[in-house]
């Protein structure tokens, strides 16, 4: 990474921290507090009756309370990420995040805590006294051989997991990632000759796990800063790193690496040299999770090696070693079944469901969760990435199975079918619904005009884009106002080098944009004067004649003016697609439950039945992209004919169009929409309902329906919004609101150039 991406990023990060407002969770209710009774019912003196039942039986704490479902994230900042031991205080934004990630990713809350305890006995005093608040510890950024301690004196101490996950998460990954390995290299795991660089933590406990998995003792060398870790040894030793310890007389890693048939690397960039590579075993497995440089690069391996396989930590090559593959489903497995501590067989439980999970034939799951590719086991891939969906499916229920399967469980699962369910509902609201369309951007970068360059939320997000190769970014905008405000605001890209600049002042295309913008609106009464003014003044038109001419894949504009000012912009010069009859829009809002797509939220006051049937079906086809099945529900102050008014007509004849028009969507209505989002209430009150589960499509009757809607459920769930995506443009054009975020536009970019992918593939 260069230096200005990297000040890019830290200062992306610091705006990331303080806005909206600072750090990044926070505390929500989970039951209403509307009235009097709720508050009764909630507090004095109502909360004194689960008090008695947790004091009679204190199993019902799991029942009455949040604790089967939070998780302590402990830690007294010794040795924090690649920043070593900064303390407690500093360490609470490391903390915070990895309360995101079990959050986002299973679902399990989590209490950072950040304890000021270097000393072992005190921390742990600290930790056993929360049992009664948390359902499972993870330790986190603690210092070896310190962390060995805390974390033995506390399973053996506590009735709940207990977890450090530098240690264990990373040796379940680098556990499967190596089964794989060996698998395709046809060698046994207790035949191997297995070479460390690096002794903490993270690499002992890689070892012990490999040892669960039939790994040899004597076939396994560690060294560190001080060299091979050997008996005798005074330098850098304890009783963790002393079980390794060998009889020998050789001192460091080129001495021990020749022959080798694994390499783990948890240590400090560049110390595999290709030399020492090239006396490796064949078919060498090589695991290089330095961060950010690791051991050896993956370029410099396979030039080496042709025949290594490697994975490293890092996002931008293929195998990522990632603790997100592993924690949170571990953790979601083991209090779903109340267990009293994480063992030896969830461990090794995860690890081959990991590895299983990258053996499984493709699926239409797996290539929505990498951007429709598909891809198939082998050297690049021997364990699933990070955001594939199934891991969820997979880890828990096994690490839940072993749990019980050990006698470690207090709440057996009864029904696995149910709970499989349950854990699949959850995959599609966790909030990662971009995590399809970002994936896909990257593979076949497109050309997105922005026609508000100048603008602060504009330049942040061309910044994002270039960094996360989503698109290559054309600004419609003055040159000196952008470099004054790119210097402003900290950003490092460079018009004319990282991005196409469009000056709307002085462009050498003003002719041509005027000449083609006059072949598109002279029928409207434009006249050459006022083709030339439009030109030279509305970067949206200059903007639209960038993508009508093929000089730009798509374009995003409205971060200023009127919505449908900029529509009639594009209407006259991209105009709408063969056999669509008009524009319309649909809105993404994210709330905490799950993602719903609502229309037409923007364009069209009070649509006809055909226009909402085409309407549903553009509207599908988007949702599509996202990796989701459309469940459309038309809704109405109508519930299937109980009304019979002009709006509750038009709704039931738009159901008919489009299961003519698309007799593969799922859709019913009109209806409630208690009874679209509701299922149990829908099969109760309409049994012959067709729609299953939930719907995700809201189609409105009318403009001012959908657009209260959206604005009511962005403001008051503080819910993330995306779009509105406008359907129905002959070419990618994307309309957004003044009150749009640079985010907003980074998800935008996403969206605009895979439908440019679309449209090229077709």
């Amino acid at each position: 990474m260069s230096n200005d991406a990297s000040e890019d990023l830290k200062s992306g990060a610091l705006h990331y921290h303080r806005h909206p407002q600072p750090g990044k969770i926070e505390v929500t209710p989970t039951k209403p507090l509307g009235n009097q009774r709720d508050l009764a019912l909630a507090y004095s003196p109502g909360v004194a009756t689960p008090c008695e039942a947790i004091v009679e039986d204190p199993e019902e704490v799991d029942n009455l309370t949040s604790r089967s479902n939070l998780v302590a994230v402990l830690t007294n900042g010794t040795a924090v990420l690649g920043l070593g031991n900064i303390g407690p205080l500093a360490s609470k934004p490391v903390m915070e995040g990895k309360a995101v990630l079990f959050k986002k990713f299973a679902g399990i809350d989590v209490f950072d805590l950040e304890v000021k305890a270097d000393d072992p006995e005190k921390f742990c005093e600290v930790a056993t006294a929360l049992e009664p608040t948390f359902g499972g510890i993870n330790l986190e950024d603690i210092k070896a051989p310190e962390c060995f301690e805390i974390e033995e004196a506390l399973i053996q101490r506590m009735n709940i997991p207990v977890l450090h996950d530098d240690q264990h998460g990373t040796a379940i990954i680098v556990a499967a990632a190596i089964q794989n390995g060996l698998s395709i290299a046809d060698k046994r795991i207790e035949d191997v000759k297995i070479v460390t660089a690096g002794a903490g933590a993270a690499a002992l406990a890689c070892l012990n796990m490999l040892l669960l998995l039939g790994a040899r003792r004597e076939n396994i060398w560690v060294t560190d800063i001080d060299g091979v870790v050997h008996t005798g040894r005074a330098e850098s030793m304890d009783r963790w790193k002393a079980k390794f310890a060998r009889e020998t007389a050789h001192r460091t890693l080129a001495d021990v690496i020749p022959d080798a048939d694994v390499f783990l690397g948890l240590s400090t960039g560049g110390v595999l040299k290709p030399e020492m590579l090239q006396h490796m075993a064949e078919r060498p497995l090589v695991l290089a999770l330095a961060n950010p440089i690791p051991e050896i690069m993956p370029d410099v391996a396979k030039e080496a090696r042709p025949d290594v396989m490697i994975c490293t930590g890092r996002s931008d090559f293929p195998n990522q070693v990632n603790n997100v593959l592993c924690f949170p489903y571990l953790f979601r497995g083991a209090l779903d079944v109340g267990a009293t501590q994480i063992n030896d067989e969830m461990k090794l439980a995860a690890v081959k469901a990991i590895a299983a999970l990258a053996r499984e034939p493709s699926s239409d799951v797996a290539a929505r969760a990498y951007g429709g590719q598909t891809r198939l086991f082998g050297p690049d891939f021997l364990i699933p990435t990070p955001f594939d969906p199934r891991l969820i499916l997979r880890i828990a229920p096994a690490v839940a199975r072993a749990a019980m399967d050990s006698g470690v469980a207090r709440r057996p699962i009864e029904d696995f079918d149910a709970y499989n369910d349950r854990l699949n509902r959850f995959v599609f609201r966790s909030g990662l619904v971009m995590k399809p369309l970002f994936t896909q951007a990257r593979t076949a970068t497109k050309r997105v005009i922005y026609a508000e360059g100048e603008d602060e939320r504009v330049l942040r997000a061309a910044q994002v884009s270039i960094e996360e190769g989503l698109a290559q970014p054309i600004l419609v905008g003055r040159p000196d106002v952008v470099r004054t405000r790119l210097d402003r605001y900290g950003l490092s890209i460079e018009p004319g080098k990282d991005f196409e600049l469009i000056n709307p002042q002085d462009d050498p295309r003003y002719r041509d944009y005027v000449d083609t913008y006059l072949r598109r609106t002279w029928r409207r009464g434009v006249t050459p004067d006022r083709a030339r003014t439009v030109v030279r003044t509305s970067s949206t038109v200059i903007a639209a004649l960038a993508v009508e001419r093929g000089e730009a894949d798509a374009m995003i504009c409205g971060l200023e003016g009127r919505f449908d000012a900029h529509l009639a912009h594009i209407r006259d010069v991209i105009g709408v697609a063969p056999g669509v009859r008009d524009f319309s829009a649909l809105s993404l809002i994210i709330v905490s439950n799950g993602a719903y797509f609502l229309a037409d939220t923007h364009v069209t006051t009070d649509p006809t039945a055909d226009e909402i049937a085409d309407m549903c079906i553009l509207s599908a086809k988007q949702v599509c992209r996202f990796g989701m099945t459309p469940k459309i529900a038309l809704l109405s102050h109508s519930a299937f004919g109980s009304r019979d008014t002009p709006s509750a007509q038009k709704m039931r004849e738009a159901v008919e169009l489009i299961r003519r028009k698309a007799p593969e969507l799922e859709v019913e209505g009109e209806m409630h929409g208690d009874a679209a989002l509701d299922e149990a209430y829908r099969k109760r009150v309409y049994p012959l309902s067709t729609l299953t589960g939930e719907a995700n499509m809201l189609i409105m009757p009318n403009l001012d329906a959908a657009n209260i809607v959206f604005h009511l459920l962005k403001t008051v769930s503080n819910a993330l919004p995306v779009g509105p995506i406008l359907l129905g443009a002959a070419k990618p054009a994307h309309i957004l609101t003044p009150s749009v975020t640079a985010r907003g536009v980074v998800n935008m970019t996403a969206i605009a150039a895979v439908e440019a992918q679309s449209c090229e593939e077709s």
